[in-house]
């Protein structure tokens, strides 16, 4: 019997985009049920009472939470179809697992306190958002990708908030690229591959949702 894959996502959400790169790099085909973050879906709720939050991937009937979770998942169960998104060698894999975490704590968390902020409390937070961009850069380093001459873990990880460095810019008024040229050569060279350029969201339909949640949140 063939899989049943359902991706319980938003559209703009750069922790979803993630999974959608996932699946398209492992050739899995699925059904994609676009949640309204503003009004979340009896489904949704179900399937993540804990957070209430997307992505959530079910897979037979199971859910999976978690984007990261969610993508060594789909790494494991479908480990025959290549790439593998993580390294086989235990050590490679712990330094990809630190530094896909490093952008959770170290680039998401700044990254929305520059849209959401103003001031002085923005302003630190650009600094911060910059740090965690250059150590990120200097991780990088010469290679292709994190991983090396092939897309992985690392670089899946990080890629999808290319889609909000608009958002960012515009919200901060600043340029990224201005900061960290090499990343942005390294995520203009992610976006040539299909499964990537494929999953991100549009920045400028990013940064009109942006808008929203600045209206929701009062920081207007």
């Amino acid at each position: 019997m063939a899989d049943e894959v359902v991706l319980v996502d938003a559209y703009i959400s750069m922790y979803g985009m993630r999974v959608r790169i996932a699946l398209a790099e492992k050739s899995v085909e699925y059904e994609f049920k676009d949640e309204n973050l503003f009004n979340k879906s009896a489904l949704l709720l179900e399937m993540n009472p804990t957070h209430k939050k997307v992505p959530v991937l079910i897979h037979n009937g199971k859910p999976i939470c978690e984007s990261l979770i969610i993508v060594e998942y789909i790494d494991d169960v479908w480990k025959d179809n290549s790439p593998p998104l993580l390294p086989r060698h235990p050590y490679q894999r712990a330094q990809a697992r630190f530094w896909a975490d490093f952008v959770d704590k170290k680039v998401s968390v700044p990254g929305r306190r520059i849209w959401l902020t103003k001031g002085d409390e923005q302003e630190t937070a650009k600094k911060e958002f910059i740090e965690a961009l250059n150590l990120l850069e200097e991780e990088l380093g010469d290679r292709t990708y994190f991983g090396g001459e092939g897309f992985g873990f690392v670089d899946l990880a990080l890629i999808p908030f290319y889609s909000w460095f608009y958002a960012y810019e515009t919200c901060g008024n600043f340029t990224i690229e201005e900061h960290c040229p090499r990343l942005i050569v390294w995520a203009k060279r992610c976006m040539e591959k299909e499964s990537v350029s494929k999953s991100l969201a549009d920045p400028k339909k990013v940064y009109d949702f942006v808008l929203l949640l600045k209206k929701k949140f009062c920081a207007e």
